[in-house]
């Protein structure tokens, strides 16, 4: 499993990372910002466990993101 996190207050509204990967990605029609789909929002940090099939979308949206506020980690494993 990786970790997608988005830290949204800093988001600009580009859109990149939903055309990449609509499916971790929406885009708010209030502000027009992007959301990540069940993304638990602590301090403003969203973060949303996926399965590590996702890893190469959420990298490129990583790496596509003008602010580069969008960061993509393993989990670590409880023991």
């Amino acid at each position: 499993m990786i970790a997608v996190t988005l830290q949204r207050n800093k988001c600009i509204g580009c859109n990149y990372c939903f055309e990449i990967a609509p499916d971790m990605f929406r885009m708010s029609t209030k502000d027009g910002k992007s959301i990540l789909v069940n993304g638990e929002d602590k301090r403003g940090f969203a973060t949303v466990r996926v399965h590590d099939e996702y890893e190469d979308k959420a990298n490129q949206c990583k790496e596509v993101c003008p602010v580069k506020i969008i960061k993509v980690h393993q989990c670590k494993v409880k023991k």
